[in-house]
């Protein structure tokens, strides 16, 4: 994980809620001119944040970064010369500032993407000129993205770590919902999972429209357990993980043994498309006490009205460790609420899989 401790130099203070507080300092690179002016617009109104420096290419990057020790980077992947992908390598070796890259929207975009978050960028932004992005959504959530990263090194997390319950059941499926730091945290689960896993799995990720499908063809990749993305109709069976497609919400069905997906637009105006609530809730509702559901890594609390159903219908909730998320949002808020049944570091959770699916003795 990226850490800026140490690299922050002391700058002028930005207004938050009435209170005086450190900017947030920002380099922005892209090599378009019109990029770098379109990100740098999305982020200078902000009482708290300054653009330190903008750059046109990987190499200019990672010199300024060096330079200049900014609180965020953002980081066009595409670019001349040693591009994005080296200059994240670069400079997450030096732990430097949290990177968050600015993709495009197509199939090569995502796999970039996805590889960047492998080399160390701690998030990713869409392009703000896509004519299928909503702007202002998309100036909200960079916003908050880089907020949440540049105050980092001052926050003080206090971990929520209730009790461990012991686990009264066999398990008939297991839903995962992450969002920020989501991919890394999944590929560490799935790649550690036996191909004969028995126990469907479904996973909830955060993430744009086109992106679900190459993060699928990913974990599939990263080990033996087949990994797909879910289609409207498709099963539940055993050796199987379903990742919800994004942009459309995951439920299931039951008809007799046999429990399918259905993939249903968004009628509420839903914040997260898909929603953890929505499908937790809804494992929940087809499995009753055999539904185990696991809250990762994430920003906001999407999930906790879903664990809540989990809870009242018997299931068991693990919950992501606060030293091993990268953004501790959505399991804190899961545990603060009282939903979260045992608290695992990412490695111990595979290991926990393994062991609830092993025949109960006796």
């Amino acid at each position: 994980m990226c850490s800026t401790s140490g690299l922050i130099p002391e700058s002028a203070p930005g207004t938050v809620n009435g209170t005086l507080e450190r900017r947030i300092r920002i380099l922005v690179t892209d090599d378009s001119a019109f990029m770098r002016r379109a990100i740098a617009r999305m982020l200078e109104g902000e009482d708290d944040f300054e653009i330190v420096a903008t750059a046109a290419s990987g190499e200019e990057a990672v010199k300024k970064a060096r330079e200049l020790a900014p609180d965020v980077i953002t980081m066009d992947v595409e670019m001349p010369g040693i591009g994005g992908l080296e200059a994240i390598k670069q400079l997450t070796a030096e732990r430097n500032a949290p990177i968050i890259m600015v993709s495009a929207l197509t199939r090569e975009g995502a796999e970039i993407t996805l590889r960047g978050l492998e080399l160390g960028a701690i998030d990713f932004i869409l392009k703000p000129d896509s004519a299928y992005v909503d702007i202002v959504k998309l100036r909200r959530e960079l916003v908050d993205k880089v907020r949440t990263f540049g105050r980092r090194p001052a926050q003080i997390i206090t971990p929520m770590r209730p009790r461990a319950r012991p686990v009264r059941a066999s398990f008939g499926c297991v839903m995962m919902g992450a969002s920020t730091g989501g991919p890394i945290a999944l590929a560490r689960i799935v790649s550690r999972l036996p191909g004969d896993f028995p126990i469907p799995i479904i996973i909830v990720q955060h993430m744009p429209p086109g992106f679900t499908k190459p993060l699928a063809d990913r974990l599939a990749s990263a080990g033996p357990l087949d990994v797909v993305e879910g289609t409207d109709g498709m099963a539940l069976v055993p050796y199987r993980a379903i990742l919800a497609p994004a942009g459309v919400h995951l439920r299931l069905h039951r008809s007799g043994d046999r429990v399918v997906i259905v993939l249903e637009e968004d009628e509420l105006g839903a914040l997260h498309v898909p929603s953890i609530d929505v499908t937790a809730a809804s494992v929940a509702e087809v499995f009753e006490a055999a539904a185990l559901a696991i809250i990762l890594t994430g920003m906001g609390q999407d999930g906790v009205a879903g664990l809540r159903v989990v809870k009242e219908r018997g299931g068991y909730v693990i919950g992501q460790d606060a030293e091993t998320s990268v953004v501790y949002g959505m399991p804190r808020a899961a545990a603060a609420a009282g939903l979260v049944d045992r608290v695992a570091g990412i490695d111990e959770i595979p290991e926990l899989l393994r062991s609830f699916a092993r025949p109960k003795p006796g």
